[in-house]
């Protein structure tokens, strides 16, 4: 299992993954965990708050950035 995450100043991604299939991604437009699997698979779910936390992990991401940033400067 995968976990990909990156931001940017205006955009960001949060997506879990598994043997290369996407199972579980942040909308952020939306405001919701989508999972995107197929109808006829055992569906696979995810703890509540996983959404919440993709939120705060942005939000630490762009922190970062920022400082970052800063630094190179």
């Amino acid at each position: 299992r995968f976990r990909i995450a990156g931001c940017s100043d205006s955009d960001g991604e949060e997506m879990y993954t598994l043997d290369g299939e996407e199972k579980w991604y942040a909308d952020f437009i939306n405001k919701k965990g989508v999972e995107p699997q197929p109808s006829f698979i055992d569906h696979i779910s995810y703890v509540e708050g996983t959404y919440e936390s993709a939120e705060a992990n942005q939000q630490t991401c762009r922190q970062n950035l920022k400082l970052s940033a800063k630094a190179m400067k």
